[in-house]
């Protein structure tokens, strides 16, 4: 399974950004679909994740509202849509697939990981 996450970039406060992920190998619809952060000198830390029907979404509180988790299983392709961003939401961000069929917000419980991107939010 590899996973390859684009669409990170600078953006002012306040603007939006769109980050993709592409699956490639496995089953793409039998997992548990997650968004990671991981700002300098701080732990990885939860964003999103889907289930793998697409019907339940869950979201950490400090993006709930702004965020928006999306997948497309015909492309094998998951989303985050980021809007009002903030500086506090500057990390790299990485896409994660479940390793088993069910997942909450632990990295523990997600197998693969994207490379990352940075997502840079100036005030």
């Amino acid at each position: 399974v590899q996973l390859q996450a684009c669409g990170g970039g600078l953006v002012q406060a306040g603007g939006s950004l769109r980050l993709s992920c592409a699956a490639s190998g496995g089953t793409f619809r039998s997992y548990v679909m997650g968004w990671f952060r991981q700002s300098p000198g701080k732990e990885r830390e939860f964003v999103a994740a889907i289930s793998r029907t697409g019907g339940n979404a869950n979201y950490a509180d400090s993006v709930k509202g702004r965020f928006t988790i999306s997948k497309d299983d015909a492309k094998n392709m998951v989303y985050l849509q980021m809007d009002s961003l903030k500086p506090e939401d500057t990390a790299v961000y990485y896409c994660a697939r479940s390793r088993t069929t069910w997942a909450g917000i632990s990295t523990a419980q997600y197998l693969y990981w994207g490379q990352g991107t940075l997502v840079t939010v100036s005030s």
